[in-house]
Formats: C-alpha cells, sequence, structure tokens
C-alpha cells in the first residue's frame, strides 16, 4: 500500500489518502475503516439523462463521492471491499443523504478521515506501506485424495484451492484404477501450484502430508516439468520444503509453522515472530502459569502491575462495534507499551491469530510470575515468598 498524503491534528483527527497496490491491502483497509468515518473515492454510477425527444438513457460515468460509513463487507477470497453509507458532500449526480455503496479498487486512491485516529491504526498504515514486511509464502497441506493450496502473508491464510478427489482403494492384485485416481489427483495438485504460485514473489513452498505423499507427489510435480520443459517449475526446486503433518486440512498449518526447519526459513517474517510468541506462551501457561495469563481482565491485572512482557491481541478486538470495547483494549495496548512490553497485534485470519482468538483473544507472557491472592489484586510472587513464613502453604488459583 502507498501513502499519498497525511494530516493529523493534535487531537488526533485527520485524514490519510492510500492507494491499495495488493490484495493484502484490502485487509488492512478493512480493519481501518469503522462506522462513522469519512470515505472519499472515485466509482462508477449510472446517471440517467432525458432527451429533447423525450427518450431517457443512462450512462455510466466515474464520480467523487464522499460518504459517512454505516456498513462495510470484506470477501476474504475475492479480497473485494464495499463500504455502504450516505452521500455527505456537495455532487450533480448523487444528492446529500443519499445512500451509495462505494467498491475500493487496486490502485485507485481513497482519502479515509477520523474523529480519532488511535495509534493501532496508525501503526497498521505504517506496517502496511512498509515493503520490507511482506511475508513470501505459500503452503500445499495434503492427503491421499484431499490438498489445500495456501498463501500465506503477515496477516492472512489465504485459501485459494480446496482439491479433492476420489481415489479407488487398491484391490488384491491390481492397483491399476488406485495408481490412476492418484494420477488424477496428483496432476490436479500439479495444474493448482502452477495457477495460484507465483515464483517471482513467493520464497517458499511447503509441502506437507502425512507418510510419503508429499514424497511422491514431489516427485511427480519435477518429473512432469521435466517432461514439459516446465524451466519455472525446475529453477525453483529447491524453494519446496517437505514436512510432516497430520493431515491435508488447513489446520495442519498450525503445527507445520512450529517446525524448526520451517522456522528457520522464515526467521524474518511476522508470522513466524507471531507462531513463535504462541509457543513461548504455551510452554509457560505449562510449566510456569502464573507468568501465563489470557482474557482481558487477568491480562489488565497484569498490565497494572507492570508485569506484561509480551502483549498479543488479535485484530478482531479492535473492529468491534462498541466503540468502549475498542477504546479499552486500545487503552491496554497503549499502557503496554509504556512499559515497554512487546506488542503483537495478531490477524484473525492467520493460523497463529484463529489460535489466540480461542484464547479470547488476548494473552500476555510476564516478566515476573504474578500469583491470585483472595483478599488482594494479584501481587508478585517474589514478594510473597518474602513474607511468607517458611511453613505456610499459599494455594494459588492456575489461570
Amino acid at each position: 500500500m502507498k501513502l499519498l498524503n497525511q494530516a493529523i491534528e493534535k487531537d488526533q483527527s485527520g485524514y490519510v489518502r492510500l492507494v491499495p497496490e495488493e490484495p493484502e491491502d484490502m485487509w488492512h483497509i478493512y480493519n481501518l475503516i469503522q462506522k462513522g468515518d469519512q470515505l472519499q473515492a472515485s466509482t462508477i454510477r449510472g446517471v440517467k439523462s432525458e432527451s429533447s425527444t423525450g427518450s431517457v438513457t443512462t450512462d455510466r460515468i466515474r464520480v467523487k463521492l464522499t460518504i459517512s460509513i454505516e456498513d462495510v463487507f470484506f470477501d476474504v477470497q475475492a479480497g473485494a471491499l464495499r463500504i455502504n453509507g450516505r452521500n455527505i458532500a456537495e455532487n450533480r449526480h448523487v444528492g446529500i443523504g443519499q445512500y451509495h455503496t462505494l467498491d475500493l479498487e487496486m490502485n485507485q486512491p481513497f482519502t479515509l478521515s477520523k474523529r480519532e485516529w488511535d495509534l493501532i491504526s496508525l501503526q497498521r498504515i505504517k506496517d502496511a506501506c512498509d515493503i520490507t514486511k511482506q511475508a513470501d509464502v505459500a503452503a500445499v497441506t495434503m492427503h491421499e485424495g484431499l490438498a489445500v493450496i495456501c498463501l500465506l502473508t503477515q496477516y492472512m491464510t489465504v485459501v485459494r484451492q480446496r482439491i479433492e478427489v476420489a481415489i479407488p482403494r487398491k484391490r488384491k492384485g491390481s492397483t491399476s484404477n488406485y495408481e490412476k485416481g492418484l494420477e488424477r489427483f496428483y496432476d490436479q495438485v500439479y495444474r493448482a501450484i502452477k495457477q495460484h504460485i507465483d515464483f517471482n514473489v513467493v520464497k517458499v513452498v511447503i509441502l506437507g502430508s502425512p507418510g510419503f505423499v508429499r514424497d511422491q507427489f514431489f516427485d511427480y510435480m519435477m518429473a512432469q516439468a521435466i517432461k514439459t520443459e516446465d524451466k519455472v517449475l525446475i529453477e525453483n526446486k529447491a524453494k519446496f520444503l517437505r514436512v510432516h503433518t497430520s493431515s491435508g486440512h488447513k489446520g495442519a498449518l498450525e503445527e507445520v509453522m512450529r517446525d524448526p526447519q520451517i522456522k528457520a526459513r522464515l526467521a524474518d517474517t511476522k508470522s513466524t515472530q507471531e507462531v513463535k510468541a504462541m509457543d513461548d506462551f504455551y510452554q509457560m501457561l505449562n510449566n510456569n502459569p502464573d507468568r501465563a495469563f489470557y482474557g482481558y481482565e487477568d491480562v489488565r491485572k497484569a498490565a497494572d502491575n507492570g508485569a506484561i512482557g509480551t502483549l498479543m491481541v488479535t485484530d478482531e478486538l479492535f473492529r468491534a462495534a462498541d466503540i468502549q470495547t475498542r477504546r479499552k483494549y486500545i487503552n491496554l495496548v497503549e499502557e503496554s507499551k509504556a512499559t515497554n512490553a512487546n506488542v503483537l497485534v495478531f490477524s484473525s485470519l492467520h493460523v497463529s491469530g484463529e489460535q489466540l482468538q480461542q484464547l479470547t483473544g488476548v494473552a500476555a507472557i510476564l516478566n515476573f510470575p504474578l500469583v491470585i491472592d483472595s483478599d488482594a489484586e494479584y501481587s508478585s510472587s517474589d514478594d510473597d515468598d518474602a513474607r511468607r513464613a517458611p511453613d505456610e502453604v499459599v494455594e494459588i488459583d492456575i489461570i
């Protein structure tokens, strides 16, 4: 995404003018837009005109409109963003107060105005406009008869194609039908990879499956590439990274992203940073549970004690329709940053974000242990130890 202009006042009101350049930019814009914001963009609208003879014709012309946003719809697969609202600026073709739907287009500039720009929104613009933060990863998870082709970016895990092929069972004395079915399945996966993966952009293609399916498919794919003189696949052979997964479903990506080989190959991507943070959180929850909190109330208390080392929040919480709900999570982020906590905003469309969402959408790894005292707020376990008699037993509720 390209930032053309930005004017933010001292009271945090103002506007930004942006140009979406990639499909993922539409996801960023979806997260920026809130009900009540103002959006200015050009759009195609049908305009009726009547000739001197009384005949009526409809011409489709491009007009520039400014609407007060009421509804937003985002199609993940198509990367399409539609914003509905009332026109608030004079226009010879659209009356003030009249409803219109704006379809944001790639490479077409737009201006978004807010009464208040919070730090989450401003940081999202900064990240989206930083080309060095783009992740370039594709993944194919598969088992016999099922394959899922995915593109993994910083913020999204997008399923580009799901392939299901019925493969006959092996019969005693004859495996020809089974082999034909398997070849038909491999051929469809091979074609899907050629269609959906741009090797000029993608740096790593994760190929995961249980058993030897991934290896058998890889051999088939390379044999086909040599047979058809497919230079693109032959030259990018080294980009394929074969790993074990428990199944061919999209959910297997969660375990794939924990694989040490994957972490090493994707060490500079945001998604790996988030996966590592979730791994660290679960390890802390198992080994030292009074340093791993989740749920707003518990994390809030940890923040009040200045204990948060890493704060993890899903972007879905900042899209809440209720302003007070959004504000409390923004305040939590601001206060955590003020104590030098590492703040990670997870995408709800990424596998790591889906995992965090199952833990209420907010979790924290603490710098020091905090324990629950039934008569007081959270307190440092180190301080408790200093006050505790040698034989005193303290009951701790594990979060």
